[in-house]
């Protein structure tokens, strides 16, 4: 099984423009100064990603708080990620990638096992990126279920 580059701690974050669930122009570089959260899940509306995607909007208060920001990416259109924001009160970005190409740059687009067998999809992830713009914690494949918890321990929040 052919594994992706992956990202490693003080590895500059690819920078990226993608249009995001309102339609509008998101460029990670614009966050510079603030710490970031960028996690990767498959697919909108699916039950894990809607765990995960629950539990990020239960934590924003306190991650944003701490000064996170958090952005989720996935190859799901603008439109299926506004439908995704609407559905389940999504309180912060969900961005488009819908040529994977930014999940790849970060390691989060390859060959992983699914159920016993190996299939190219979105590999869960999640990148903590620093105010300069490099990563300060790269995890891949991430559970859907209790994921923030850990983050947040890990981060020192809890």
């Amino acid at each position: 099984m052919t594994q992706p580059v992956r990202l490693a701690v003080g590895d500059a974050a690819p920078d990226f423009t993608l249009l995001t669930d309102s339609g509008e122009k998101f460029t990670l570089s614009a966050l510079r100064g603030r710490k970031v959260v960028l996690y990767a899940y498959p697919a909108a509306m699916t039950p894990g990603c809607t765990k995960q995607a629950c539990d990020f909007r239960d934590n924003i208060a306190s991650l944003r708080g701490a000064g996170y920001e958090v952005v989720g990416i996935s190859p799901d259109s603008p439109a299926k990620l506004a439908k995704f924001r609407e559905r389940d009160q999504l309180t912060f970005p969900l961005v488009a990638d819908e040529d994977r190409s930014v999940l790849t740059a970060y390691g989060a687009y390859g060959e992983k096992q699914l159920y016993g067998k190996t299939v190219t999809g979105v590999i869960r992830s999640t990148f903590v990126i620093d105010e300069k713009g490099r990563i300060e914690r790269a995890m891949y494949n991430v559970k859907a279920t209790g994921h923030v918890a850990k983050l947040r321990r890990d981060l020192g929040l809890d």
